[in-house]
């Protein structure tokens, strides 16, 4: 997806103004810095500093690691309520589960 105000630029000069590369900038009310990962989608917009990168990732995939166990609890007919957010009863059965998708 494409994220703009607009699908062209201003008509008038007035409207226009310089740009750059490779600086930083804020979007937003976010700054971006070069070597950011910009993730998006029709949702929106995430920026993740480069030095994060690994450790939001990681947290991502345990994210949905959970949710398919989350899921399949409540496919079995467990109410949500104890499943998301977990009880530390279902966290602990969370932490003896084996996920079918991992290798």
């Amino acid at each position: 997806p494409v994220f703009a105000a607009g699908p062209a630029a201003p008509a008038h000069i007035v409207g226009l103004a310089a740009g750059d590369t490779g600086t930083r900038i804020g979007c937003g009310g976010v700054a971006v810095i070069p070597g950011d990962i910009i993730k998006a989608d029709g949702d929106g917009v995430v920026v993740i500093p480069r030095e994060l990168a690994a450790e939001v990732g990681a947290a991502g995939v345990a994210q949905e690691r959970f949710e398919r166990f989350a899921k399949e609890k409540i496919r079995e007919g467990r109410p949500i309520i104890g499943v998301y957010p977990p009880s530390p009863e279902t966290q602990k059965e969370y932490e003896g589960w084996r996920d079918p998708e991992d290798v």
